[in-house]
């Protein structure tokens, strides 16, 4: 029996739901994500191994730019996948870290103490070993390679399991990577960079205490954090 609801759409757009519904379960599937990384990660090796390598590098770092009159930015490809797209990423993450600080598994100081305990941890340990393995060689010097953790892969991989993985299991690793790749970041700007800008620093820091204090005002408007976020 047809559903009584397909009577007010025309043929055309009953053809688009039968098409469109299925691919959209999979999108808001929890385990979609998950599998999409996986994927685009293994085509990625396969290519990069291969004699299409020179292509795909070429294409990773061919420029993009976008421009309005005279006013003009430009960058490869892989520079906005990095700084773009991820950016979106951390975005989404870090919303839902803010929602179990204030209401969820991260409410309480000892709860939210475990995954800095455990971050820095697994920060220090990796950098330990690969000293210990590289001893007294140039490529000590990479020490803090290893101290980061894929934040992506590390929710993939959980999004994979889908609801077999506790909740609080999830929030613990995904603040553990957070912290892990704050602290990662930071000891790239001190012992791997000629230079610091510390007047962009200063700026940065400008915006953000800007940032708190109209949140502590009680603005709640999108707007006024979106040009602050956009400038920083």
């Amino acid at each position: 029996m047809p559903d009584k609801n397909s009577f007010y759409y025309a043929p055309w757009e009953r053809a688009y739901q039968r098409i469109a519904t299925p691919f959209e379960e999979f999108i808001h599937r929890q385990t979609t994500t998950g599998i999409l990384l996986m994927v685009c990660a293994v085509i990625a090796l396969i290519i990069a191994n291969s004699s299409y390598f020179d292509a795909y590098n070429q294409l990773l770092h061919s420029k993009m730019a976008i421009s309005i009159g005279s006013w003009k930015i430009e960058h490869s490809l892989h520079h906005w996948i990095n700084d773009g797209l991820m950016t979106i990423f951390f975005f989404v993450v870090g919303l839902e870290i803010k929602r179990e600080v204030l209401v969820g598994e991260l409410s309480s100081i000892n709860n939210a103490l475990l995954p800095v305990i455990g971050a820095i941890g697994g920060m220090v340990v990796p950098a330990l070993l690969y000293l210990w393995v590289t001893g007294d060689t140039e490529n000590a010097k990479g020490w803090g390679i290893p101290m980061a953790t894929d934040i992506a892969f590390a929710v993939g991989v959980m999004a994979l399991l889908g609801k077999r993985v506790p909740r609080a299991l999830l929030t613990f690793l995904v603040a553990l990577a957070i912290v892990d790749d704050l602290g990662a970041v930071t000891v790239i700007a001190l012992f791997y960079t000629d230079t610091i800008s510390t007047s962009y620093l200063a700026a940065a820091l400008i915006i953000l205490v800007v940032m708190i204090a109209i949140n502590l005002m009680g603005i709640r408007r999108p707007l006024p954090y979106f040009i602050l976020t956009t400038v920083l």
